[in-house]
């Protein structure tokens, strides 16, 4: 016969250890959660630099900047004494990206940020008070701003802007909402962002007169299909005269675009990189380290999803991997290893 319990006894404690429920992300007790009462804030006398992957990737824009120039000269040689001016307006155009109220426009209707709310500000300002004062950098002379997005993200665009989407700001320790910003932060104080910026905005007409001069060979090959064999040699023709024209007047600059866009994704990698580096000297390599592992696990789940719907994911391929401006996971797991040593 079993023992008789009293009354009462079912809510005492079993004799086996229970399962810990997971701390809520704003819980003072996360071990991912950080003081952000700092009352001494040092600014450093060097704010920003630029260093190699900036000028590595301004470099590498070059052969788009060039035919970028080329298209505009051309399209206003029509215009006579005015082309020129033109041709001057767009190189000037360029400071446009150091613009705030153009960086604002491009922050709200490029890549679809918001101006926080005041709750919002409540729980962002203090953690960005907190990476800035660990960098030296003055706080105030960058914006945050949010993006209305369910996935964990984060951006650093032109040169005072630093977006973090809703899921980061409420759902991430805010140690870990401090690593993905000091992470940001790296992008600005080293001149990854306007310096991509700089080289999309230059490459904006190369770009639009590849896209017409790609839509206009298609036209013209439907067209020659028509005409059988003679339209076909007539296209070829017409197509290997262009290239050879463009050519000879870029001296062989067109074919260096061929490779650019691996070498591009290779510099931004490595910008990557070098913003991961920033974040983890500053303190936050622990909570950037569980917050690459939660993208890992989103991007699994994407694959995963994506094999049950019977696609392939086009992450796993070399060309992706080549072409794909961030590392993988491991990849920055590896290089964040020696800031996560115990220190002895």
């Amino acid at each position: 016969m079993p023992p008789q319990h009293p009354q009462g006894a079912a809510h005492l404690q079993p004799p086996y250890p229970q399962p810990a429920r997971p701390l809520p992300p704003d819980s003072p007790l996360h071990p991912h959660h950080i003081s952000t009462d700092r009352a001494r804030i040092h600014i450093s006398a060097r704010q920003r630099h630029t260093d190699a992957t900036a000028f590595g990737n301004l470099l590498l824009q070059l052969p788009y900047f060039l035919c970028s120039l080329f298209v505009v000269g051309l399209v206003s040689l029509p215009l006579g004494d005015a082309g020129v001016l033109v041709v001057l307006a767009w190189l000037a155009s360029g400071a446009l990206v150091f613009h705030r109220p153009t960086e604002s426009a491009l922050a709200r209707h490029l890549l679809r940020l918001r101006y926080p709310t005041p709750q919002e500000r409540a729980t962002i300002e203090p953690v960005w008070r907190e990476v800035t004062a660990r960098a030296g950098v003055e706080g105030r002379n960058y914006e945050l701003w949010v993006e209305d997005s369910d996935s964990l993200n984060a951006v650093a665009a032109a040169g005072h802007i630093v977006g973090v989407t809703r899921f980061a700001m409420n759902q991430l320790p805010n140690g870990e909402l401090a690593a993905v910003m000091a992470h940001e932060l790296g992008h600005h104080v080293g001149g990854h962002a306007w310096s991509g910026l700089l080289g999309y905005w230059y490459a904006l007409p190369g770009r639009f007169a590849w896209r017409v001069l790609c839509a206009v060979t298609g036209f013209l090959f439907r067209v020659s299909r028509v005409f059988s064999c003679f339209g076909l040699l007539f296209l070829g023709l017409l197509v290997a005269g262009v290239a050879v024209t463009t050519i000879s007047t870029l001296y062989g600059t067109p074919l260096l675009l061929l490779g650019l866009p691996y070498a591009l994704a290779a510099v931004g990698r490595r910008s990557e990189l070098r913003a991961d580096r920033h974040a983890a000297a500053l303190g936050f390599a622990p909570m950037l380290a569980a917050v690459l592992e939660k993208l890992h696990f989103q991007e699994q789940q994407a694959a995963a999803l994506t094999a049950a719907n019977g696609g392939a994911a086009a992450a796993g391929t070399p060309v992706s991997r080549l072409l794909s401006s961030h590392p993988d996971y491991h990849t920055r797991l590896h290089h964040l290893r020696p800031y996560l040593q115990p220190t002895r």
